[in-house]
């Protein structure tokens, strides 16, 4: 499978590059100044190739009544504790539970600054002690195509107990200083009935406010809860996304169903709902419910069935988040917004700005505010 510029799509990631480093997102935007909250960020807004720069703040109003938002209800995990190989020092990020007990981990070095880097994976057999005597052993590569993450067998197996006593949220390299696990907790988020959650935080929704949501609700959008378990992502390879737990319940099947019947634009809070929902979606169109593990990976060539917009953060441009927003909008409309997002300064990662892609249909009366540029 190639793009119409012959270009191998897991490629196309690398070859767009990386955000500069002074675009990063390094603290929270409630951390920012006096006065600030977590929906006091930026908000890019594309149809198609127009693009508009917004305030979040000003996201009901791109909105219309009859609108629904797929929302992810996962909670985010404490899911890196420290560990011993023998004598030196790693960081262990629990990813996703498997079916028979095990985890898939991911193995890191410390890098002295509290953040990681990259660590060779494997090889099988290799032990880890944790805290509370608690010891890992390293079983298989998750894939063959990359030894990043492994299938780990834990003697303790209340793992999200441990996680509870001895994990920390997973933190990148780029942000300033750990924060709190409150911090990576979004307004949607509520604890599943087996203590579940997510290796990191579904960020697309971490603007939102319940303030937002009121006023989302006052102005006739809907909302559909989901949830899928977010795995460990990659800060340095550009990999497929691996399998991931996910459940949508009948009531928001019938409500996303009822929405698009009706004339509404279902709209996909974080890639984290594409997968969800897209995952339950038959070929006619019809989201109907389901759980269990998906390795569904959204393509432009594969499309999306009931998804019409999406928002998301702005992440380094790896393939398969990229293919996700090509299949939405299109290859031309991600490039320009990704170029608008760059020329305007925007903040990227998981505290950083936030990207709305819509259909590039006529808007509303209200498409532009006073903070449009």
């Amino acid at each position: 499978m190639t793009t119409a510029m012959g270009v191998p799509p897991f490629e196309r990631g690398r070859e767009r590059g990386r955000a500069p480093e002074k675009l990063s997102a390094r603290v929270p935007a409630e951390q920012r100044g006096s006065g600030l909250d977590r929906d006091s960020v930026r908000l890019l807004v594309s149809r198609g190739t127009e693009v508009a720069h917004h305030e979040f703040v000003d996201l009901p109003r791109q909105l219309r009544a009859g609108d629904l938002l797929v929302v992810n209800t996962s909670t985010t995990l404490a899911a890196a504790v420290d560990g011993r190989i023998g004598h030196a020092r790693v960081v262990v990020h629990f990813s996703t539970r498997g079916d028979d007990g095990r985890w898939a981990v991911e193995l890191r070095d410390p890098d002295g600054r509290g953040t990681t880097r990259a660590r060779a994976g494997g090889p099988a057999g290799t032990e880890v002690r944790l805290p509370g005597a608690v010891g890992l052993v390293l079983e298989e590569p998750l894939a063959s195509r990359s030894p990043r993450l492994w299938w780990a067998r834990v003697s303790d197996t209340d793992v999200l107990g441990l996680l509870r006593r001895h994990g920390r949220p997973i933190r990148y390299s780029y942000t300033e200083r750990d924060q709190p696990l409150s911090v990576y907790q979004t307004v949607f988020a509520l604890p599943s009935a087996d203590g579940a959650g997510s290796a990191e935080m579904p960020s697309a929704a971490r603007p939102f406010t319940a303030r937002m949501v009121a006023e989302l609700v006052s102005r006739g959008v809907q909302f559909a809860p989901i949830t899928l378990h977010t795995g460990v992502a990659s800060a340095e390879a550009h990999e497929p996304p691996y399998p991931e737990r996910y459940e949508v319940p009948e009531a928001s099947a019938r409500l996303i169903n009822a929405a698009k019947a009706g004339g509404g634009r279902i709209i996909a809070v974080g890639t984290t709902a594409v997968r969800a929902v897209e995952s339950a979606t038959g070929l006619d169109g019809v989201v109907r419910a389901a759980k269990g593990l998906t390795d569904l990976v959204v393509t432009p060539e594969r499309g999306v069935r009931v998804v019409d917009g999406l928002l998301t953060g702005l992440h380094e441009p790896e393939a398969s988040h990229l293919l996700m927003l090509e299949a939405i909008a299109g290859e031309v409309a991600i490039d320009r917004s990704y170029d608008e997002a760059l020329r305007g300064l925007y903040l990227w990662h998981e505290f950083g700005d936030v990207h709305l892609i819509l259909p590039s249909e006529a808007p509303h009366s209200e498409h532009c505010s006073s903070n449009c540029w």
